[in-house]
């Protein structure tokens, strides 16, 4: 049984299609995809993802536990500042991508996916040797997205803190839409800017509310799920569970600038040799030469038609009205300009190499 969200009942009555989604009922399209997408990419637009995991890490020992359990260094990130990192396994794939937030230094916010809250809890609590206090708080808060161009303008009237003055990946606690401390946070998984507000679930309503009334005369539109995916594949941006698992290593998936060797952590030296020798797969991105649609799961062939790999993303581009995608291929193939092939239904259509992002800004 999917679980229901905060505000749940408001998307139901704005005609939202709702579905489950990693254990959650989510608005997956209010409008449809490609007018929702646009919203995000030329005005604003609010998500609600309210279905993300959030971990609280304190206490003197918080730092050691998450540089033991992630690959970035967090050691280099600064009060009121964020990064993206990710939970390597023991054997060479990844738990879960994750955003790290640092309050200070005895106090941290893991933002995790959905879909592995249960499994990001029970890895972290099985490396905390050291007793940093963990506190998961995933079933009480809320967290909405406001995306968009014109997001900072849009939501400025709701809030004392200078929005125009939050760094990409940097985050302010105060007030906002009338709710005292909330966190106020510039890592958005569009590329469009903007920014996303956690919050009690108590208080997501009124902020919703708000954030529409804002955003009214600056055309804000809520966005579902469907359009957050094509968003985001559109930066190049992996979702856990498509392009990288359990068992895809951050080497190959294209994230070693994640991935530091400044410090030791889970698995740190198996993934070391693996950045100095190469693998023998690797994620790429593609634009399809015609016209088609690629779909997780498809074969990538080269010209005779052998398999040289999958499909981990694909959808028609909104932006740029191609098909696009990414996939793992046989590392020979991985170089921007590259000729492959994509298996759509009984047709090879033909693709090429590019390098990321697709959707340029």
């Amino acid at each position: 049984m999917s679980k229901d969200i905060a505000l749940t009942h408001i998307h139901k009555a704005l005609g939202a299609k709702i579905v489950p989604f990693a254990g959650y009922n989510m608005p997956v399209s209010y409008e449809g995809v490609n007018i929702e997408h646009e919203t995000v990419r030329k005005a604003v637009g609010v998500f609600d993802v309210s279905h993300m995991g959030e971990i609280l890490v304190m206490g003197p020992n918080a730092l050691n536990l998450i540089q033991k359990v992630t690959s970035n260094d967090a050691s280099k990130i600064v009060d009121n500042q964020a990064q993206y990192s990710c939970f390597p396994n023991d054997d060479g794939g990844i738990v879960d991508d994750l955003i790290v937030y640092r309050f200070n230094q005895e106090k941290w916010l893991l933002v995790v996916n959905a879909s592995n809250i249960e499994k990001d809890w029970n890895w972290i609590n099985s490396k905390n040797t050291m007793n940093a206090e963990l506190k998961n708080l995933s079933e009480d808060y809320s967290l909405l997205a406001i995306q968009g161009p014109k997001a900072v303008e849009a939501m400025q009237s709701l809030t004392s803190v200078n929005l125009s003055e939050i760094k990409f990946y940097h985050f302010k606690v105060g007030d906002f839409a009338g709710i005292e401390h909330t966190i106020i946070s510039a890592t958005g998984y569009t590329g469009s800017g903007g920014f996303e507000i956690y919050c009690k679930n108590s208080e997501v309503e009124q902020i919703w509310n708000k954030v529409l009334e804002a955003g009214k005369d600056f055309g804000i539109k809520p966005i579902g799920l469907a359009a957050r995916d094509t968003l985001r594949l559109e930066m190049g941006y992996c979702l856990y569970g498509n392009d990288i698992n359990d068992t895809t290593s951050p080497i190959e998936a294209g994230l070693g600038w994640i991935t530091k060797f400044t410090k030791e952590f889970t698995n740190w030296e198996a993934l070391k040799k693996q950045k100095e020798e190469g693998t023998s797969r690797r994620l790429i991105a593609f634009e399809l030469n015609e016209r088609g649609i690629p779909r997780h799961d498809y074969q990538i062939v080269d010209e005779n038609g052998n398999s040289i790999g999958i499909v981990t993303s694909g959808t028609m581009s909104p932006s740029l009205g191609v098909g696009i995608g990414m996939g793992y291929v046989n590392s020979e193939f991985k170089k921007v300009g590259t000729q492959i092939n994509i298996q759509i239904r009984k047709k090879a259509v033909p693709a090429t190499v590019v390098k990321l992002p697709f959707y340029k800004g």
